[in-house]
């Protein structure tokens, strides 16, 4: 079942999906060559209960950190460890927080240094996905819409949509219905109403769409360990089209002073 949030509880999400904005925003100060994903994870926890809140994800269905870290070939779930990144790495972060009783969920795939050209346009397009989809996200449009739009443009591309892993609905629990695949038909799935509030976040693989997991039962790898991407909004549907509750603009602005 849906559940639909009022004017009130969306300004509440949004406050929480802000904590992990900003956190997100202090991982980018420090995210380097020679920097561990311990080292990440102890940042975002001290970050989080700083402004008052608590991490989304420690604790969560047994899972033993703050932050999802998962570089490279790795698709989601990483579980952060001390091994340094290194120049030309790509980062996934993903990380949630839980404020005013509702979660807040948002990732970003950072570049260490410099990398590939091919692994950049990877990202660039990822992000392009997540925009797109989010520009579907409207009254009118079904679930099925977005992930038609975010598939279509991924594979323009040559690119691979991770099928197992979806985006979701989210609120005062992190998984909400619906499901948000990030491939789909034109004018299937639920209607997308005001008030739906979801987090989309495509999973984009350079190489094929299969994926494996490691022993350690959480991190998803490509199958061909060519590298993924991954990039999360949380958004809610306001007067017919989605508005943004989480926003890149804290990262951004720390990368942009490097």
């Amino acid at each position: 079942m849906i559940i639909y949030k009022t004017e009130e509880e969306i300004e509440l999400m949004r406050q929480a999906a802000l904590v992990v904005s900003k956190t997100l925003g202090e991982i980018a100060k420090i995210l380097k060559p020679g920097v561990t994903g311990l080292e990440l994870d102890k940042v975002a926890y001290e970050h989080i209960k700083d402004l008052g809140a608590e991490p989304g994800f420690l604790g969560l269905y047994d899972f033993p950190n703050t932050l999802c870290i998962s570089p490279n070939a790795q698709v989601v779930h990483g579980i952060p460890n001390d091994k340094p990144y290194q120049e030309g790495d790509i980062v996934s972060v993903d990380c949630g927080a839980i404020l005013n009783g509702f979660y807040g969920d948002h990732a970003y795939t950072f570049e260490v240094g410099e990398v590939k050209p091919e692994v950049k346009k990877l990202l660039e397009v990822t992000k392009e996905c997540l925009d797109i989809g989010i520009e579907a996200t409207r009254v009118g449009n079904r679930i099925g819409d977005i992930g038609w739009a975010i598939q279509n443009h991924a594979e323009k591309h040559g690119y691979g949509i991770v099928r197992e892993l979806v985006g979701h609905g989210i609120g005062k629990t992190m998984h909400e219905d619906p499901q948000v695949p990030n491939y789909g038909k034109r004018g299937r799935g639920k209607k997308i109403k005001n008030g739906l509030t979801i987090a989309i976040e495509p999973m984009i693989n350079m190489g094929t769409e299969k994926i494996n997991q490691l022993p350690d039962g959480w991190t998803i790898l490509t199958g061909d360990n060519k590298p993924s991407a991954h990039f999360e909004h949380d958004v809610a549907v306001v007067d017919g089209k989605a508005i943004k509750l989480s926003t890149f603009d804290y990262i951004e602005d720390a990368l942009s002073k490097k």
